[in-house]
């Protein structure tokens, strides 16, 4: 992906059905923790499948910064960590991408010390990291906070213990998943995340020598290595950019097939996508996804943590209920300020009315094509659904926010009938 600027704007007339094929990347959400894997070897990690994103790039730099070099080949990354230069992770890399703070994990697993800026707030919620702290403490690390940094330390190494979440966090059991793979004896992490992603990390850490049982469940236990190796791993399909096509054609009609698509990744999202009138079925290829009978109906949902309904799909989802069929509500479990796109389709002529973590949409016939902001990267792909659906021209500014998560979406869109162009900024 070439270099995006922060005024590029993407420009979407309303159009009618999607028909064709769109191939679905590698998940930007695995393929990053994957990436801080390479931290624990001083050998190549080979990551295929891996999207080319602005976020991914961005680690690239994080990393290189602590002496790992990065390679691509089409989508084959080649990270090699063969010697740790810098155990300093500094705020003005660390504020812009709040999943480099897992290289707190890596680099005190390897080096023993790591100083790492805390990443601070982002526009969807704070976010904390003290469940990372409490783990590494558990693991034995010493843990000195000043200065908007912390200072991380074990100078005999790590030891396996049982850490327990007082809630599912993904970042935190990625963290320590890390952290332990290199740690003296075996961890338990308690209350563990049990998304993809971090079934994605267990197999990548397990190719480079860990013995890991339990990943996607709520208790992992992690057998740490004396050293681990290389491997070449493939990242899962980002199941997000699943939902989200999905959706698209929930939007606008027709029929797409999403080629590497899996079923069981987005296994909680297909029953309510079948209940609005968007069906979605398993082939060899992938996964095919066709809308029935006009516009969708209206169902409520709540976001919930793996299996659940994602948060991460939430306003998309909104954009299509946006012009379902009666009354629809949806509830954020997840994030705080995760409604922040809402004003943006009310720009557009959809009606809701948000009260506490529940937003009411009525479902109106036809949206209106608006010129309009995103605040984040959900909001900016629901906007872009939005467009694909709306009478005339939609214009969403801002879209370095899309450029983070979304590979290459007007291409994948304009292939499939979306009357959709990138407005670069006047030079």
């Amino acid at each position: 992906m070439k270099g995006t600027s922060r005024l590029d704007s993407i420009r979407i007339q309303g159009n009618g059905p999607l028909k064709g094929a769109i191939r679905v990347s590698g998940a930007k959400n695995a393929a990053l923790p994957l990436m801080i894997a390479s931290l624990l070897t001083d050998e190549p990690l080979v990551l295929e499948n891996t999207p080319d994103l602005a976020d991914i790039r961005l680690l690239c730099e994080i990393l290189a910064q602590h002496g790992v070099t990065a390679t691509r080949d089409g989508a084959s990354l080649t990270l090699t960590a063969a010697r740790i230069t810098n155990t300093l992770a500094p705020y003005d890399l660390v504020r812009k991408m709040r999943a480099s703070f897992l290289v707190a994990g890596g680099l005190l697993a390897r080096c023993r010390t790591a100083r790492v800026s805390l990443p601070g707030g982002c526009a969807i919620g704070t976010r904390p990291v003290d469940m990372h702290l409490e783990g590494f403490r558990a693991l034995g690390a010493e843990i000195d906070l000043r200065d908007g940094y912390v200072d991380l330390r074990a100078p005999a190494g790590l030891v396996g213990a049982e850490v327990t979440f007082p809630f599912a966090s993904v970042g935190a059991t990625e963290n320590i998943m890390l952290a332990a793979a290199l740690a003296k004896g075996e961890t338990v992490i308690r209350n563990a995340a049990r998304e993809p992603e971090i079934m994605d990390l267990a197999d990548c850490l397990s190719a480079m020598g860990a013995t890991i049982e339990g990943a996607g469940e709520s208790s992992i236990h992690i057998q740490g290595a004396e050293r681990l190796t290389g491997a070449t791993h493939s990242v899962i399909p980002d199941r997000i950019e699943t939902g989200t096509y999905a959706m698209a054609v929930g939007i606008a009609g027709g029929e797409l097939l999403l080629e590497r698509a899996r079923g069981d990744l987005i296994a909680g999202v297909i029953p309510i996508l079948r209940d609005v009138g968007v069906l979605v079925r398993e082939v060899p290829e992938g996964l095919t996804v066709t809308r029935e009978n006009g516009r969708p109906l209206s169902i409520d949902v709540m976001t919930e943590p793996f299996p659940g309904f994602p948060t991460d799909l939430q306003a998309q989802f909104m954009a299509m209920m946006a012009t379902a069929k009666g009354v629809s509500r949806i509830t954020e479990t997840i994030f705080e300020n995760r409604f922040m796109h809402v004003p943006e389709l009310m720009r557009m002529g959809a009606d809701i009315h948000v009260e506490g973590q529940t937003a009411t949409i009525t479902g109106v016939p036809k949206l209106k094509g608006a010129p309009v902001m995103a605040t984040d990267l959900r909001a900016s792909v629901s906007l872009v659904l939005a467009g694909l659906g709306a009478d005339g021209e939609t214009l969403v500014n801002r879209v370095y926010h899309l450029d983070r998560g979304f590979e290459r979406i007007e291409d994948k869109l304009g292939r499939v009938g979306a009357i959709i162009e990138r407005v670069h900024e006047p030079k």
